[in-house]
């Protein structure tokens, strides 16, 4: 076992884990933020994505003693000060960027790390941003809606699917 502290939303946490310990098994089952979905365990449909130090990571690619000294960000962490959505969740929720929600953390996550290098992205550049997320009920077109309409652009004339 090592001692691993880390900042998680804004929390210092300190825990014993396991060498082989993934971060994302320490957020869910330690932590209980069970929000960080585990869909394949094998860094393909993107659904643990979390930030570590404000960059996009896959946590069932890392194990939780990596994150030691970490500021590591969850999709718990991503409403606003008041509990309400960010824009991100908004234009989500807004523009059906979800159906069963399995993916929506990590699309989110992925979002929110896209607009912070990219704030005005093109409809090509969210599509190939988003590649390693994977949605099994959408089909993408209301996702990508989103994601530029959390940029602030004007998605009227995209059609609804």
């Amino acid at each position: 076992m090592t001692k691993v502290t880390m900042t998680v939303n804004g929390v210092s946490v300190s825990r014993d884990v396991g060498g082989n310990t993934l971060l994302s098994a320490f957020l869910r089952e330690d932590l209980r933020l069970t929000g960080t979905h585990i869909g394949c365990d094998t860094s393909q449909c993107g659904a643990c994505l979390v930030h570590v130090d404000g960059v996009a990571v896959k946590s069932c690619t890392m194990f939780a003693a990596e994150a030691e000294g970490a500021d590591v960000a969850t999709i718990e962490g991503q409403a606003n000060e008041d509990g309400s959505l960010n824009v991100i969740q908004q234009a989500f929720q807004d523009h059906h960027g979800l159906q069963c929600g399995f993916c929506t953390p990590g699309m989110v996550m992925t979002t929110a790390a896209l607009l912070k290098e990219n704030p005005k992205p093109s409809e090509a550049e969210v599509r190939a941003y988003l590649e390693g997320n994977i949605c099994r009920c959408t089909g993408y077109h209301n996702i990508v809606k989103a994601v530029l309409a959390a940029s602030g652009q004007d998605v009227s004339s995209i059609a609804a699917e």
